[in-house]
């Protein structure tokens, strides 16, 4: 089983739903960030549990330890474990799936290729490990904003419903003045509303994510195999519930002729610009300095109450199944702290990978 991703600066996930603890140990952090456990604290506070109508009941406050790596306030170039220990489990709600899969959930796969699966919650499948994912971002983004880079995830659409497009500004000024985390206010309105909708006819729904980069330098990423899109892309549809990735117009690309869509560039104030980002700032697998964005499809939350077919595999008879349980109706405002952190973490190896980043020390 993998469960660590990057080359330069990497991330090794560990835990699951229902486990002791779940987190993620940081390997390849240069020496001299100043880092501290509020740091971490401030990012996974985005998407704990609990915290509006629109997210899942479960109470945790997943407060985060720092076991090592930080010396006197700041990294030491040693590994950085951090850990959250689960508190709120409700593991009878599960015992019910033991040998009847839900649908569209992973149980069916594990169960396949590993026979010994932790059904509580999903286990290791959880949508709860992206916890790691949010330690590691959280290191990452820190290490991104000594070189000035900032990411910001918003959601653009939850079912029919989408946003207008706003300037970069408006969006980091309204995210976290609503529980959608939509830079759009009054379609944030009408996306609560749906999934409070869904909620009460014991459904869910789903919407898509975008993230936006800026002040990436030009020259990130590989031309064939270590493509920085390829990259984004891998990590991007590791988070569960993705079911689709795009880059700059992604598939609106498809009805359009190169010259509507090519990026022209031009110089101004001495710096090499394009006129469009229709690319999403990535071209030929590398970074062009344009700001990098991405959007990400999310499916509805699998876990609903409704009726719905299984099977159960040791008695091989049809069944039906009602989930019970404490879901999210809509696990897209959870999902962007995520998407920013895993965009972080790919940009953080590259920026190391290329030498925009000393990999030892901050201040060698």
């Amino acid at each position: 089983m993998s469960n660590k991703i990057g080359e330069k600066f990497q991330i090794t996930s560990f835990g699951s739903s229902h486990g002791y603890a779940v987190g993620a140990v940081v390997d390849g952090c240069p020496a001299n960030l100043e880092l501290s456990a509020e740091d971490i604290q401030n990012e996974l506070d985005k998407r704990k549990p609990g915290t509006s109508s629109v997210t899942t009941p479960r109470k945790e406050s997943d407060e985060v330890q720092i076991l090592s790596g930080i010396f006197e306030g700041k990294t030491d170039g040693t590994p950085i474990a951090g850990v959250v220990f689960n508190k709120n489990q409700h593991s009878k709600d599960y015992s019910m799936f033991k040998s009847t899969p839900r649908p569209s959930h992973g149980d069916f796969g594990w169960m396949s290729k590993y026979g010994n699966y932790d059904y509580n919650g999903g286990g290791r499948g959880s949508g709860r490990v992206t916890i790691g994912h949010v330690i590691g971002g959280a290191i990452a983004k820190k290490l991104l904003k000594t070189k000035g880079i900032e990411i910001i995830s918003h959601v653009t659409q939850i079912g029919s419903i989408k946003a207008e497009k706003l300037s970069l500004d408006e969006i980091r000024e309204n995210i976290e003045k609503n529980p959608i985390r939509c830079g759009d206010l009054e379609a944030a309105k009408e996306m609560e509303e749906l999934i409070l909708a869904k909620k009460s006819q014991g459904d869910s729904v789903g919407g898509i994510v975008e993230t936006i980069a800026t002040n990436i330098p030009a020259g990130l990423g590989e031309p064939v195999f270590e493509r920085l899109d390829g990259d984004l892309a891998r990590i991007l549809m590791n988070i569960g519930a993705v079911k689709g990735v795009e880059i700059g117009m992604g598939f609106g690309v498809v009805d359009k002729a190169a010259s509507q869509i090519n990026d022209e560039y031009y110089i101004e104030d001495n710096t090499i610009k394009t006129k469009t980002n229709n690319s999403g700032g990535i071209v030929g697998g590398m970074s062009n300095g344009m700001p990098i964005i991405s959007r990400i499809a999310i499916k509805p939350t699998p876990s609903i109450s409704k009726c719905q077919n299984t099977i159960d595999i040791e008695s091989m008879e049809n069944k039906k199944i009602e989930i019970k349980g404490r879901h999210d109706p809509c696990i897209c405002p959870r999902v962007t702290v995520v998407a920013e952190s895993s965009t972080a973490i790919v940009l953080a190896d590259h920026m190391i990978r290329s030498g925009f980043i000393h990999p030892s020390n901050l201040d060698g």
